[in-house]
């Protein structure tokens, strides 16, 4: 057991034997609200946190808030990486009719590579559109025959079209590249989703600089998570001159109504939400030609009619206001309707183009069968040793120099909000075997909640010292530390702070919640400790003892002790961690712990400097 005292508090009252482990159990375990609770809770809270739609002064601030999201982004990477030029070099040549396909590998970062495909027509007279493809969720990534079908048109039509490969899929297929490990880098102090934006940009870097590209003439397309990169690399990169997102986002609202619609890391930045909304990121694209497309009964996310209002309806009329109303248009897919970029689909998007920017009109897709190329007849080939999402986050997590530890920057970090308690509920208790048991709910204001069994031998006395019990796998698994804390003669509380125990949402799980409560500007480990602030003042009339049993549980306590001066006395850890660089080196993916994967967290902090900064206070 490791202690990080403060001022060790002997106990005054020793006890023989109290009530039996299995009596305690039960008097611990009662369930005081529901995993659904928990996710209407939830819902409520963000709620309240999602950012006023676009006025009618939103020409005026499109740029500022371009320039924003940017920063945002970006935030935590290094300015040469940022700004370097593009890098690509060729890696073969496959020749079709009327079109050829150059085969290409390109830097993200300095060590780690992706490939992509160049479609370009076999005669192409003058500056041509050029067409940034970016891939979805899906296997086998850039071998897609739907996108191999649209490049193959797209170049049919004189336009250069470059497709791109995505982390996690076809050449990139490797477990270390999963989207999940983009927290990693967000603990190491740079935003995970900056890494996405810096590969999405190097493709329409490529294009912008191809001498066969008219620059003037760049759009975008992609479904699913390639429709989520179209409109975030559209919205913030004015170079995009038309875009065709495809299934790839909703509005904040949306996700917090219909959790199936969060989607992944990449698509909930930490602070991206903090002050702005997809909603802005579409009226971003005026007076951009732009069309969106949504499938009528998409089985995946996204369905269009449960999207529309927020990111068409209210956005056309900024498109009114500017004279260009016939440059943003919806189109709603039901053959086959589900999650797809198939033919109608493509039609749509063909037409798009080819009006925007002057290519042929295609009557019918003209791409046979047999053009369509198996994946290993596509491979370019990654560089040996090629760095992986996990591998370069612990590259830069090497780097750290963390600096002396302060009160401030832990609160730059961790952003606790001001957790008023509203109100305190006992619904429930019981005495057993000389100890009584209540179990509480602790109610914040925001919505969110915190449940608790507080324990204590009647022949206590009421100024009896307070253990706080926070174990990983909930209160339930407390039983013994509070078996120990009573036979001290300790009041007892064991806690349920939010993400653990029936504190806990069930579907979606923590991880899902954890990012919208991040990318909204409210990372989870502010909040479990601002809460545990809270209830320990609640028990201010004592001293306040932690008791913790995990790491997720002893960097809360750490992070809640530094923050008060006055409401916690002794902390002891139990199967706890010596550094937060256990969660690269093990590695411990975020849905395990994601309230430690705080954006700057291991940057500045680390377990032992906690330790410091809470016996300090």
């Amino acid at each position: 057991m490791k202690y990080a005292a403060l001022a060790l508090i002997p106990a005054a009252f020793a006890y023989g034997q109290t009530i039996e482990p299995a009596r305690l159990r039960r008097l611990i375990e009662p369930d005081v609200q529901t995993g659904q609770v928990v996710v209407y809770q939830l819902q409520q809270h963000l709620l309240g946190r999602v950012p006023p739609l676009p006025g009618g002064d939103w020409p005026r601030d499109a740029g500022r808030i371009r320039r924003e999201l940017r920063e945002v982004l970006l935030a935590g990477w290094p300015g040469d990486i940022v700004h370097a030029p593009p890098r690509f070099t060729e890696h073969g040549v496959i020749e079709g009719s009327g079109y050829r396909i150059r085969k290409l590998r390109y830097e993200i970062v300095p060590g780690l590579w992706s490939v992509a495909l160049l479609y370009e027509p076999a005669v192409a007279e003058g500056k041509r559109p050029g067409i940034l493809n970016v891939n979805g969720h899906g296997q086998p990534g850039k071998a897609l025959p739907y996108k191999q079908a649209r490049c193959i048109q797209q170049a049919r039509q004189g336009a250069y079209a470059l497709n791109l490969e995505w982390f996690f899929f076809g050449e990139m297929t490797h477990a270390e590249n999963s989207h999940w490990w983009a927290a990693h880098f967000d603990l190491a102090g740079a935003n995970g989703a900056g890494l996405f934006y810096l590969a999405m940009r190097k493709g329409l870097d490529y294009l912008a600089a191809h001498d066969g590209v008219d620059p003037e003439r760049l759009g975008v397309t992609g479904l699913s998570g390639g429709g989520w990169q179209t409109i975030v690399l559209s919205a913030l990169d004015e170079r995009v001159a038309a875009a065709v997102p495809v299934a790839g986002y909703a509005s904040l609202r949306a996700r917090i109504e219909r959790p199936g619609d969060i989607g992944d890391l990449e698509q909930n930045p930490a602070g991206f939400l903090a002050r702005y909304d997809y909603p802005h990121l579409t009226a971003l694209l005026a007076p951009r030609p732009a069309l969106l497309i949504y499938n009528a009964n998409d089985n995946c996310c996204f369905r269009a009619p449960l999207v529309k209002a927020d990111i068409f309806d209210r956005i056309r009329p900024i498109y009114a206001r500017l004279g260009v109303q016939d440059r943003f248009g919806w189109h709603e897919n039901f053959d086959p309707g589900d999650h797809n970029y198939e033919l109608e689909n493509r039609m749509q998007s063909y037409a798009f183009f080819a009006r925007h920017f002057g290519l042929q009109p295609v009557e019918r897709e003209n791409v046979a069968k047999d053009e369509v190329l198996p994946p290993e007849a596509l491979t370019v080939g990654l560089p040996d040793g090629n760095l992986t999402l996990l591998g370069l986050a612990r590259q830069m997590a090497s780097r750290v120099r963390q600096e002396a530890p302060s009160v401030a920057a832990l609160r730059r970090v961790v952003r606790p909000p001001d957790a008023r308690l509203r109100s305190v509920f006992p619904v429930g208790g019981a005495i057993e075997k000389g100890v009584e048991a209540r179990w509480y709910r602790f109610d914040f204001e925001g919505g969110l909640a915190a449940t608790g069994a507080w324990l204590r031998r009647l022949d206590a006395p009421e100024d009896t010292p307070a253990t706080i019990l926070l174990n990983d796998r909930g209160r339930r698994a407390a039983s013994g530390a509070a078996h120990a804390a009573l036979d001290r003669g300790d009041l007892v509380l064991a806690l349920d702070l939010l993400f653990t125990g029936d504190a806990a949402p069930d579907k979606p799980a923590a991880g899902q919640w954890a990012q919208m409560l991040a990318a909204t500007g409210e990372p989870p480990l502010g909040i479990r400790a601002a809460h545990l602030v809270a209830i320990a003042g609640w028990l201010s009339r004592r001293p306040v003892k932690l008791h913790t049993t995990g790491m997720r549980s002893q960097i809360t306590a750490l992070t809640a002790a530094s923050l008060a001066p006055d409401a916690i006395t002794q902390i002891a850890e139990e199967e706890g961690i010596e550094s937060l660089r256990v969660l690269f080196d093990r590695p411990v993916p975020y849905q395990d712990a994601p309230e430690l994967f705080c954006l700057g967290l291991y940057r500045d902090f680390d377990v032992e400097s906690l330790r410091r900064l809470a016996r300090g206070r």
